[in-house]
């Protein structure tokens, strides 16, 4: 089994990634430049949060032509592991392999705080290890989380049981208030049709260990691994 971290220009989360995935499996990533062109069989492929080339245009826009987005794209083809937290997740849409865009908070401020989600789905590699309508905590840290799609693809998405997280309350219940970034339908994150692919705004890899104050986090890290054939 191998996995890997994909490094932009301002990505932050990296090494958090790296860590969390070791400490919750033991499974140790590679650090990979963006610049890379080409990308070994990688059974798992994590684009970090941070702010990749400075979020200039928008969060994601420049990172989509990185060179190793193209070999994301053909490992997400073969059927590997593609999990985007945060800027990783902006990148995904920006790059076509999830639908939708990032806008800007609806208060236009950026929040960095603790937010409970609802699980929608266990029905993926990601969320299998966890039961669907859990309430579970994980923080965010984001300016431009406000997730938005048409109207026609947005049925598809829920016809397809792929919204995978919603902003909700901490007693679970899901209204537009509990999306404290005004993200539509209080989506927090989504997965391709092929369910091989995980765009989440907030941040599972900073409430992974105990350490850290929480493991609602953990559970995700353990579903992949059992997903890539391991045993966490």
């Amino acid at each position: 089994m191998r996995a890997a971290v994909i490094v932009f220009p301002g990505s932050n989360c990296d090494q958090d990634c790296v860590r969390s995935l070791k400490a919750v499996t033991g499974l140790a990533a590679d650090l990979v430049w963006h610049k890379q062109s080409r990308l070994p069989a990688y059974d798992l492929v994590i684009l970090p949060g941070g702010f990749a080339h400075g979020d200039y245009l928008r969060c994601g826009a420049i990172a989509r032509f990185s060179p190793v987005m193209a070999e994301v794209r053909r490992l997400a083809n073969r059927g590997s592991l593609i999990l985007g937290v945060c800027n990783g997740f902006q990148i995904l849409c920006e790059a076509k392999l999830l639908p939708g865009a990032l806008l800007r908070n609806h208060g236009l401020k950026y929040l960095c705080q603790d937010v409970h989600l609802r699980v929608e789905t266990s029905r993926s590699p990601f969320t299998s290890l966890y039961q669907k309508g859990q309430t579970i905590r994980v923080p965010i840290s984001h300016g431009e989380g406000s997730y938005t799609l048409n109207p026609r693809e947005l049925k598809k998405l829920n016809d397809e049981d792929r919204v995978a997280f919603r902003y909700a309350h901490p007693d679970g219940s899901v209204t537009p208030a509990a999306a404290p970034n005004g993200s539509l339908e209080a989506i927090a994150g989504i997965l391709s049709p092929g369910r091989n692919i995980l765009g989440l705004m907030p941040h599972p890899e900073r409430l992974a260990e105990p350490e850290l104050g929480g493991v609602d986090g953990r559970p995700l890290f353990e579903a992949i691994f059992s997903a890539m054939g391991g045993a966490a």
